[in-house]
């Protein structure tokens, strides 16, 4: 079995394939040739999760599973929040083919699967990014949307103002052409922005659907668990609301569920998932002032695909 380090990831799956991947990935699970169980998170201390995620793609057959430790405090210490493995099974024998760092892969494909979404819904001249969270998706979200729409200026917004700014100037060292702000609020940083991306691990609300003007497009991304919700009520509702997987958005999006339970909107306030909108099958945004919410969760399908990418690349 190949143990795949994450510097090794990082070298073969460039962003602008791992766009490409998750795309056509997203695209094969919305014509039903995925097995996606849900995802299991287990307690362990009240604080610190365990993250469970199998999944099988089939025409080829591709299988796994993704194992990861949820820590909360671990940036603190200079260590990625997300800390596993992706686990990859040999589909002839059933063997175990490879461990791949799980920090690495969700990194990538989650910034990949936005980027997907934001090709797909955003305004064509969408210029203005906003980003809530400081983060290492932060960071990757960054390099993943500047692929796919000609960015000129990013707005930076998180829970310290300090780490806002330095993140913003070290940024601007890698991107110079792009102008970096660091915001004093969320609502500052959204103002009069066309994209906006929430990437936090908030178990409440950091993004209102009355700061969102019309003709944004946002990711909600952060929130992967039912404790958790970035985005309110009101932003579901003014949005032409797109998933990448129904199973999961309806069992696991605490802001879906809330909605569904009150009777606020039903399931059909829900257009399509986004493999849908990439093969046609339903239409992407109305029109240039409607809003498009992308309520990402995160699949097993993009870890394994991705992680399948590497694979076939190392040889």
């Amino acid at each position: 079995m190949k143990v795949i380090t994450a510097e090794e990831i990082r070298q073969h799956l460039p962003m602008r394939d791992a766009i490409e991947v998750v795309e056509l990935t997203m695209i094969r699970v919305s014509d039903g040739q995925a097995n996606l169980p849900l995802r299991t998170v287990m307690d362990i201390d009240g604080t610190n999760r365990l993250g469970v995620m199998p999944g099988a793609l089939s025409d080829p057959t591709l299988y796994g599973i993704k194992v990861l430790s949820l820590f909360p405090g671990n940036p603190a210490k200079g260590l990625s929040s997300h800390i596993g493995t992706v686990l990859l099974f040999d589909a002839e024998t059933g063997q175990p083919r490879a461990a791949l760092d799980a920090d690495a892969i969700t990194a990538i494909r989650t910034a990949a699967a936005t980027a997907v979404a934001t090709r797909a819904l955003a305004r064509s001249d969408a210029r203005v990014l906003a980003l809530i969270g400081t983060g290492e998706q932060a960071e990757s979200h960054i390099a993943a949307l500047t692929l796919v729409r000609h960015v000129s200026e990013i707005r930076i917004a998180g829970r310290s103002p300090d780490r806002a700014a330095d993140f913003a100037n070290r940024m601007s060292v890698h991107y110079p052409d792009i102008a970096f702000t660091a915001a004093a609020t969320a609502e500052q940083a959204v103002n009069g922005a066309d994209i906006v991306c929430t990437l936090t691990s908030s178990p409440s609300v950091v993004l209102h659907g009355d700061w969102i003007g019309p003709g944004t497009h946002v990711n909600a991304v952060g929130a992967s668990i039912p404790s958790m919700q970035e985005i309110d009520e009101a932003l579901l509702l003014k949005s032409e609301l797109f998933v990448d997987y129904r199973p999961s958005a309806f069992a696991q999006a605490r802001e879906i569920i809330s909605a569904l339970e009150t009777g606020a909107m039903s399931e059909a306030h829900v257009r399509g998932e986004i493999g849908e909108v990439l093969s046609g099958k339903v239409p992407g945004r109305s029109g240039p002032d409607a809003i498009t919410l992308y309520r990402s969760l995160g699949i097993a399908a993009q870890d394994l695909a991705c992680a399948d990418h590497v694979c076939r690349a190392i040889g």
